[in-house]
């Protein structure tokens, strides 16, 4: 009995600690090994999506039903599907995706705090006074695998989860985030670049 308490028990981390947690998770997902996950996303009706996202770096790549788009580093290129375009934007141009860059982040803008619960520890981060973007967030990491399983975000006034499942780390290659120019050479061609 006192072995099945024990393994219920909640356990909690100082802030140094949760920090370090934090960082060994964050390095996981965008670090020079690379990741892919699914992510579905809702924003209180305002904005619904789900779709897959590569990560390595400063490099991206997402698909989702509506676009692809692909983010090089230099580059970021989107495909809108319906209307067979392709936008092409500086990578760091806030311009690029309306939703996206309100989640601005930077991990030195937060306090941090961690506890586990049952099978999954949660990783608490509360923006310092002043900071833009992401005010709150919560994120839930399986306690077995150590990989993400979504991440509770307060933004402005509203919060949404966004869930996070067939998350792999490592063996991402460099060429998924060149943009296929060749297959979307009949597409017009919109170049917002400064």
């Amino acid at each position: 009995m006192l072995a099945g308490i024990t393994a219920y028990a909640q356990r909690t981390y100082t802030p140094e600690q949760a920090r370090q947690l934090f960082d060994q998770k964050y390095d996981m997902v965008f670090g020079s090994q690379g990741a892919t996950l699914h992510y579905a996303v809702n924003i209180i009706g305002i904005y619904k999506t789900e779709g897959t996202i590569w990560y390595k770096g400063q490099k991206s790549k997402f698909i989702d039903e509506k676009y692809i788009a692909w983010n090089d580093g230099t580059t970021y290129t989107r495909v809108e599907r319906k209307k067979q375009e392709v936008v092409i934007y500086g990578a760091n141009d806030e311009a690029r995706d309306k939703y996206a860059t309100k989640f601005s982040f930077e991990p030195n803008n937060y306090t941090y705090a961690a506890y586990e619960e049952g099978d999954q520890l949660i990783i608490t981060l509360k923006a310092k006074k002043g900071v833009k973007g992401v005010k709150e967030a919560q994120c839930y990491i399986n306690r077995l695998s150590g990989y993400p399983e979504g991440v509770r975000v307060k933004v402005f006034i509203f919060s949404t989860t966004i869930k996070i499942t067939n998350f792999q780390s490592g063996g991402i290659s460099d060429d998924l985030f060149v943009f296929p120019r060749q297959t979307y050479a009949d597409y017009t061609y919109v170049d917002n670049r400064k």
